[in-house]
C-alpha cells in the first residue's frame, strides 16, 4: 500500500509538472509575408511590425501567461513558395494561428490548405476574392479591392468625370481590382473607354500610357501594388498627362510610392485607411489614438514612415490575440469563433465588425481619400 501510494504521489505530482509544462507552452503564430520580391515594400513593414509587438506582448507577460513564438517565412512575392511554406507551419511548425499572406496570390495559395487543415488565418491581402464567398478559416484585415474601387469612383463622380482608362497590373490583387472597375463603373455613370494592361515586373509602360493618352479619357485608373504603380506614375509624367488625373488603389498606401514615383506623383489620388494621415486626423477621431499611437511606436523601433500595410499586421495580431483570449486559449475551433465575433474592433484600418457572413468586417467609411501634395498624403478636399 505504501508502494502503491509512493506511486500514486509520484503521478500526481508528473500530471502537475505535464500540466504546467503544458500552460508554459508558446502560442505559436505562424506567418508568411513577402518581405522581397516585386511585393517587398508591403510585406517588409508587416515583418517589422510583427516582431515589434511580439516582443511587446511577450514583454508584458504574454497571452493567458503563454509567451508567442513567431514563426515568420518570406515567400519573395511568389504564391508557390506561399503555398510550401504554409504546408511547413502546417505540418512541421504546428503552428496554432497564421496571420499573413502579403499579397492576394499568396494568400489564394494558402487558403485552401488552411481549408483542410481546419487552423484559423488572417490574411493581410486586399481583394474581396478571399472572403467572398466566405471561406470558414480565413479572415482579413484589408480594405477590399471593390471598397477601393467605388470609393475612387464615388471621387470621379463628385469631380464631373464621364469617361475613364483602365491600366490593370496582372498580378491577382491588380485583376481582382480591374474586375471590380469594369463591373460597377457603370453605377456611377462613367464609361470605360481605354483598357491596357502591365505585368509586375515590367520596367516601362510609356507604350500603354500613350495609347490611353490619345483615348480621350478623363481620368485614369491604376489597380496594382508594389514598384509597378510607381513606374507608371514616374511615366505619366514623363508622357505630360497631368490633364487626365491620375487615381491609384490602395495597394501603393506608403510614401514609399511617393519617393518611388517622384514629382510625377504630385496629385495623385488614391483611397487609404486614416493610418497614413493619423496626424491630420481630428482630435476627436475614433481613430486618432490608435493611429498615433502606432506610428510612433513603428517610427520609434524602426526609424522609418509608416504604411498601411505594417497597420494590415497590427490589426491581424491583435484581433488574434484578442481571439485567443476570449477563446480561454488556442483550441482552434474556439478561436475561429472568436474572430468571427470580433466586434468594435477599431483598428489602424476603421472599426471592425465581422460576423458569419462578413470576414473583414469594414465599412466603406473606414476609407479616406488621400491625394499627394508637396511629396506627402493628405486629406483630399
Amino acid at each position: 500500500m505504501k508502494i502503491a501510494g509512493k506511486t500514486l504521489v509520484a503521478m500526481g505530482c508528473a500530471a502537475l509538472f505535464a500540466a504546467g509544462v503544458q500552460a508554459a507552452d508558446p502560442i505559436r503564430i505562424g506567418s508568411v509575408l513577402s518581405a522581397t520580391g516585386p511585393g517587398a515594400f508591403l510585406g517588409d513593414p508587416e515583418v517589422k511590425t510583427m516582431r515589434m509587438y511580439v516582443d511587446k506582448i511577450n514583454a508584458e507577460g504574454g497571452v493567458l501567461g503563454r509567451k508567442i513564438e513567431l514563426v515568420s517565412y518570406d515567400d519573395g512575392t511568389d504564391a508557390n513558395k506561399a503555398n510550401g511554406f504554409v504546408k511547413r507551419l502546417l505540418a512541421d511548425d504546428k503552428v496554432d494561428i497564421i496571420v499573413g499572406g502579403t499579397t492576394t496570390g499568396s494568400t489564394m495559395a494558402m487558403a485552401p490548405e488552411v481549408e483542410k487543415a481546419g487552423v484559423p488565418f488572417i490574411s493581410l491581402a486586399g481583394a474581396a476574392v478571399i472572403i467572398e464567398p466566405v471561406k470558414k478559416w480565413v479572415f482579413k484585415t484589408p480594405h477590399t479591392d471593390r471598397m477601393a474601387v467605388e470609393k475612387v469612383f464615388e471621387d470621379m463622380k463628385k469631380r464631373g468625370f464621364t469617361k475613364v482608362a483602365l491600366l490593370v497590373e496582372t498580378s491577382a490583387f491588380g485583376q481582382g481590382g480591374g474586375k471590380e472597375a469594369r463591373a460597377h463603373a457603370a453605377k456611377y455613370g462613367l464609361t470605360l473607354v481605354a483598357q491596357e494592361s502591365y505585368g509586375p515586373k515590367d520596367t516601362e509602360m510609356t507604350p500603354q500610357l500613350t495609347k490611353i493618352k490619345g483615348s480621350g479619357a478623363q481620368a485614369l485608373l491604376v489597380s496594382g501594388f508594389g514598384q509597378g504603380p510607381s513606374i507608371v506614375t514616374k511615366n505619366y509624367g514623363q508622357l505630360g498627362m497631368s490633364s487626365m488625373p491620375l487615381y491609384q488603389l490602395h495597394g501603393v498606401a506608403s510614401k514609399q510610392y511617393i519617393a518611388l514615383s517622384g514629382p510625377a506623383a504630385e496629385g495623385v489620388r488614391l483611397p487609404a485607411a486614416g493610418l497614413v494621415v493619423a496626424e491630420q486626423l481630428p482630435a476627436n477621431d475614433p481613430q486618432k489614438k490608435v493611429t498615433t499611437d502606432y506610428t510612433k511606436a513603428f517610427k520609434d523601433k524602426w526609424n522609418q514612415d509608416v504604411s498601411t500595410f505594417g497597420g494590415h499586421a497590427y490589426d491581424g495580431l491583435m484581433i488574434a490575440v484578442d481571439a485567443i483570449k476570449r477563446a480561454g486559449g488556442t483550441d482552434k475551433a474556439k478561436v475561429r469563433d472568436a474572430i468571427e465575433q470580433t466586434r468594435g474592433y477599431m483598428g489602424t484600418g476603421g472599426m471592425v465588425n465581422m460576423s458569419a457572413t462578413d470576414h473583414m468586417g469594414l465599412g466603406l467609411d473606414a476609407f479616406r481619400m488621400l491625394e499627394v501634395r508637396n511629396g506627402a498624403f493628405t486629406l483630399a478636399k
